[in-house]
């Protein structure tokens, strides 16, 4: 249409929406779908946190606040960072947004011109390489494989950057792959970076608890404290508190960066949902007993269906450190048909057919740049992925 921007050429609806959209479509018209597209926890927000928000509301804590978050959940990021990350930040380094994808949006909006090259390990969250061509700037995908069971390696990290790269974005543990980094591996990460000055690094900690076994969660400014002033570490309370609706996502960096922040934010949405801001408050300095109960849960669920992939003929399911995705590779179904006569010919084929014909919505590979794959989420119950799981063997075993 004529009057629509170019910028809007440059972008495409996020595929993991569209697929959820569709599951849903597809249950209204009474279908036997199995949605594992999205990415949110299936259990409900902690009483405690939901009774503060019913506070916030009866004492009238509904009108604007200040544009990137108010006083106290400033303090409470500020000693969240502390406790769990060892970083030191004070109130005017941090930064509230509506959601952790505003977080790293208005970093973008604020820091990158024309050419500016972003560095993006894939798979990688499909919002990356759009907000990173809406903001003007040039996403550069660095592909790490099921062979490096999907983590970027420090050689080519070191390849990948240029005189015009700004940004590096680190994500661990990942969506869509469940692939964490161990401290030694970021640990050789930040060394190519501490090579390279003109490099920010931006950390989206966002699956921060939901790591599983011995694996220890480290983010890159812990540790290499000498990147503390070029780098924003990103997270928020959508997915480790089961707040994914209440849209508050936070950031810790350096006082120019966070004001720029603040300045794009205020000439969008303001300030973010108040009564969400009192109620992510009492996330972070409330009970945190159940983020371990949580995790225990997640973990059985990983263990079920890596194994139950893995037993689908054709299919290889890498066994992830945590969040709550798996992130198999086809490569065995590729050529194949279906029963229905469908030739498999990358990911999006696969995908489709599987829920025509299974009723199982997945999110193709491509879509977060690597294939043949398809994402699963296991953030539903035992009994709903051991039902989609074993329609997806029998949709794999199918194939001729």
């Amino acid at each position: 249409m004529p009057f629509l921007s170019d910028t809007l050429a440059r972008v495409k609806p996020s595929p993991t929406i569209a697929v959820t959209t569709k599951a849903q479509a597809l249950k209204a018209e009474g279908k036997d779908v199995i949605g594992l597209g999205a990415g949110e926890p299936d259990f409900d927000t902690p009483q405690n946190i939901k009774d503060a928000a019913v506070r916030a509301i009866a004492s009238g804590k509904t009108k604007y606040t200040a544009v990137d978050g108010i006083p106290e959940l400033k303090a409470a990021i500020c000693g969240k960072f502390l406790r769990e990350n060892g970083l030191t930040y004070t109130p005017n380094q941090i930064t509230v947004g509506t959601g952790g994808k505003q977080i790293l949006y208005n970093a973008l909006m604020a820091t990158c011109n024309p050419g500016d090259e972003v560095i993006i390990p894939a798979p990688y969250w499909v919002s990356y390489p759009d907000m990173v061509l809406l903001a003007g700037g040039a996403p550069v995908p660095v592909v790490a494989g099921i062979e490096t069971n999907f983590k970027l390696t420090p050689e080519q990290l070191e390849a990948a950057i240029t005189p015009k790269t700004k940004w590096f974005i680190f994500n661990s543990p990942s969506n869509p792959t469940g692939a964490g980094y161990t401290w030694d591996e970021l640990r050789g990460l930040c060394d190519v970076l501490m090579r390279h000055p003109q490099v920010w690094i931006m950390s989206d900690d966002m699956y921060e608890h939901l790591v599983f076994g011995d694996f220890k969660f480290c983010t890159p400014a812990q540790v290499e404290p000498a990147l503390y002033d070029r780098t924003l570490t990103c997270n928020g309370v959508s997915k480790s508190y089961a707040m994914t609706g209440w849209r508050i996502g936070y950031a810790g960096g350096p006082v120019a960066l966070i004001k720029a922040m603040g300045t794009i934010q205020s000439q969008s949405t303001s300030n973010p949902c108040s009564v969400s801001q009192y109620a992510a408050l009492e996330a972070l300095t409330g009970p945190q007993d159940f983020l371990a109960e949580n995790r225990k849960l997640f973990e059985r669920r990983r263990d079920l269906v890596v194994s139950m992939l893995n037993a689908a003929e054709g299919v290889t399911c890498p066994n992830p450190e945590g969040a709550f995705y798996v992130y198999p590779d086809i490569s065995g179904c590729i050529g194949k048909a279906t029963p229905g006569g469908t030739i498999i010919t990358n990911d999006e084929v696969f995908a489709t057919a599987l829920l025509e014909e299974t009723g199982v919505a997945v999110v193709f590979g491509a879509a977060f740049g690597l294939s043949p794959n398809f994402r699963v989420s296991y953030a539903t119950s035992d009994d709903v992925l051991r039902e989609a799981c074993s329609r997806i063997q029998r949709f794999c075993s199918s194939l001729a």
